[in-house]
Order: structure tokens, then sequence, then C-alpha cells
């Protein structure tokens, strides 16, 4: 290779690893003593006094009175909280908690146990009407990839969701405001072990870290709403949590 050449290339690979340590050192794993305040805490370490119905305690509500039925969605077991829709259901389980803050973190540990299983960490203020049912922004880990999505901007803008469930056509301007509000990144978890999941939001970035290693970070200016009052736990199939810290940093 003539000399010109290797010099390029090893200047292209030292540009590329030095943008790598750059998107590293924007999006860090924080230690629990930088991630602000505490404000709420859970590690299902108790017992339920029936098993027909849903009774997660400790403020969690769920859907499954609207959307299954009634039937039992939610179980504590084994010092744990396992989701698990139920046939009667005609949408995916939501396990939800207040969590006020406007820049703050969640930190869990999950585990999936089947191919098809997934969970999704909803953000929601439902005071937004901007949006359907308050959807602000989302991280949703899947046994290959997790996805970091805008909602607020994106798929869950209310013009967006009307004109979709109309089965409209979307307008130009809608088409191009879905662009760049949502990313996803190869990513595998073993299936019947226990992962940790952090999820920062800083300003208009959201950041996933999985088993202490950063993932993937999207930037996008729904994700910069200042007030997320609701966590929702989204499960369209199974999945099993564990150990819930909700922390604000403003």
């Amino acid at each position: 290779m003539p000399a010109g050449g290797r010099a390029g290339m090893v200047a292209g690979e030292m540009k590329f690893a030095l943008c790598l340590w750059s998107a590293w050192l924007s999006v860090p794993v924080l230690p629990a003593a930088d991630l602000g305040t505490l404000i709420f805490e859970d590690r299902f370490e108790r017992s339920e006094a029936q098993e027909l119905k849903d009774e997660p305690g400790n403020g969690w509500k769920t859907n499954s009175a609207s959307r299954a039925k009634g039937n039992k969605q939610v179980d504590l077991k084994e010092g744990a909280m396992h989701i698990f829709i139920s046939a009667a259901a005609d949408h995916a389980v939501s396990v939800t908690h207040d969590a006020v803050f406007q820049d703050g973190t969640v930190t869990l540990r999950f585990r999936l146990d089947e191919a098809q299983d997934s969970l999704g960490l909803d953000f929601a203020d439902l005071d937004c009407k901007e949006v359907h049912a308050g959807h602000l922004l989302a991280a949703r880990v899947s046994p290959k990839q997790v996805l970091l999505q805008d909602l607020k901007t994106g798929n869950m803008r209310l013009d967006i969701q009307t004109a979709r469930k109309a089965k409209q056509k979307l307008s130009a301007e809608q088409e191009a405001a879905l662009k760049g509000k949502q990313t996803s990144v190869a990513h595998a978890v073993a299936l019947k072990e226990w992962h940790d999941l952090q999820v920062t939001i800083a300003g208009d970035e959201l950041t996933v870290a999985v088993d202490g290693k950063v993932i993937g970070a999207l930037r996008s200016p729904g994700i910069a709403h200042p007030t997320k009052k609701l966590l929702r736990l989204a499960v369209p199939r199974n999945a099993v949590v564990d150990d819930v810290r909700i922390w604000r940093k403003v």
C-alpha cells in the first residue's frame, strides 16, 4: 500500500476511535452518588393478600381492570415483580408509578425468559395534551436490541396518532417529524438471567445502559419535556423486575 494511503487509513482509524471515545465520555454510566436524590425504591420483598387480582402495593397501579377484564397480570413472588399478559388482554400490560422530575434516572434489575419477551420504560405526563395518553419518551429492551424513542414529537404526537387511527396518509410535515425520533441498537441479553438496567434523562438526551455498559443514546427535543410525572413499565408479553429505584436530578 502507498505510504499516503496507509497514513490516510491510520488517520481515519484514529478519528473513528476518537469519535467513539467522545461518545463514551458524553454518556457515562453514573454511580449512585451522582444520580441525584432517590425519590422511590422498591425491592418487592412482600406478599399479597390474595392471588386473584393485581396487588402490587407500594403505590404501583396496573391496567388489568380496564384492559384485561380484571384478570391478574402482576404477581409478587420470590422477591420480585412478575409481569405477564393475560389471554383476555387487549393491550400490553402497563404497571405505573408516580415519578416526578425533569432530569433523572431509573435503575432496576430485569429478566426476560423467552425470545419474544421485552420490557419498556415509558415516561409520561398525563397533563400534556399534545400527545396520546401522555407518552413522552421510552426505552425498550428486548433480547436482541435496545430501542430509544422520543414519543412526544414523534410517534405519539397527537395529530400523528389521530391520522394513523383514522388510517389517513400522513402529511409531508408529519412524515418529516418522525425522522430521527428513535434509534435502535443491536444488543443481546441472555435469557433467564438477571441484568441491570439504567435509563437516564438529561436535558434532551436519553441514555440506556445494560449491565454497566452504555448501549445507546438519543438526543431529541421531546426528551426535554419539563415534567416527567409517571413511569410506565410496558410489557407486551412477559418480564420480571426487581430493585426499582427512581432518582431525581432536577
